[in-house]
């Protein structure tokens, strides 16, 4: 769908306006927004991006920081509390601590969370935590520094030590997101477990998911988490665990620790019905569902100087066009999109 056209539909959407709440056609309660503040990153994670890939947007075509504070008031407005700050890689967009500042500001914006692989986290950490930034997730899938260079093309200690200093400014909790990838990293989930209970991290597996051609190459190492699952509770005493935060993660718990594990299944048991999120893209594109490619362009509407009142109304039209689920399984080519395009 491109760009959103208002005529005829005003009055209906003010009526589907009255509670001041995004409802999908489904009955889910959209209260979550991943926004992606750039689709450049200083890694190139083979199941990601490929290492020769340069095709990326201009910053004339990215969201101003402007743009974006009105998408996101528009969101909170319509009651939308939680706000990710992803990318490609975030800290690499100039001034990020000045937009993090403004997001905090928004009223009814009370969980502001970056995605980040820590490579420049060492450097931008306190001021991060000083404007208002809540948490943070940081992709790590490998602790031996070659299998990460093999994996990411960067540097393990860089990592390590941005994880350190988001400790040193105050950020709890920590979570450590790792991929999962049969013969790649598989080998690794004891050590990983130890390594978050040392360092008082939580820890979340991530299943492969087949996005763009990068994506389907990696799903040639699926590993479903039951298996993981089941390989823990041979090692661990294991007990249910719950984990405050708006995303689809089921969690876990190490008994005789902090150590909550969550698992994340799009493939093996997706969690569609329970979905509570949509994505922005850097360059203003609404994507209502990470598998799917219904989506509303918002940037041009924002440039033509479009009203708040109107721009409520175009997302709460694009939130009854979200779908009901993916098809991961069934459709595995259907999105041709790179992950970092989309926002993780």
């Amino acid at each position: 769908m491109n760009a959103y056209n208002h005529s005829g539909v005003r009055g209906k959407l003010l009526d589907m306006n009255i509670d001041k709440s995004l409802v999908d056609p489904f009955g889910r309660k959209i209260e979550y927004v991943r926004l992606s503040v750039t689709d450049k990153c200083d890694l190139r994670c083979f199941y990601c991006l490929p290492k020769a890939f340069k095709n990326f947007k201009e910053p004339e075509h990215w969201l101003t920081y402007d743009e974006i504070i009105r998408v996101i008031a528009a969101f909170s407005d319509l009651g939308v509390n939680r706000v990710r700050i992803t990318g490609g890689e975030p800290l690499v967009r100039k001034n990020l601590p000045e937009l993090v500042s403004r997001l905090h500001r928004i009223p009814g914006v009370n969980d502001l969370s970056l995605s980040t692989n820590a490579v420049q986290l060492s450097k931008h950490a306190e001021s991060l935590k000083q404007a208002g930034l809540s948490r943070l997730n940081v992709s790590l899938d490998s602790l031996d520094p070659k299998r990460f260079k093999s994996i990411t093309g960067g540097k393990l200690e860089k990592v390590l030590a941005g994880l350190q200093a988001a400790k040193m400014a105050g950020f709890k909790p920590i979570k450590i997101n790792m991929v999962m990838m049969n013969g790649i990293n598989e080998d690794e989930v004891n050590n990983m477990v130890q390594f978050c209970i040392d360092h008082d991290f939580t820890l979340r597996f991530i299943e492969t998911m087949p996005i763009g051609d990068t994506g389907r190459s990696a799903t040639d190492h699926y590993i479903s988490l039951d298996v993981i699952k089941s390989r823990l509770e041979e090692k661990f005493d294991m007990m249910s665990g719950v984990m405050p935060g708006g995303g689809p993660a089921k969690y876990m718990q190490v008994a005789g620790t902090d150590l909550r594990i969550g698992f994340i299944t799009p493939i093996s048991q997706h969690f569609c019905e329970s979905c509570n999120r949509v994505r922005l893209s850097v360059d203003g594109i609404l994507y209502l569902c990470l598998g799917q490619n219904d989506k509303v362009e918002l940037r041009p509407l924002l440039r033509k100087g479009i009203g708040d009142d109107e721009l409520r109304d175009v997302i709460l039209h694009a939130i009854s066009l979200k779908p009901e689920r993916h098809f991961f399984n069934d459709k595995p080519g259907q999105v041709v999109r790179f992950m970092s395009m989309t926002g993780g």
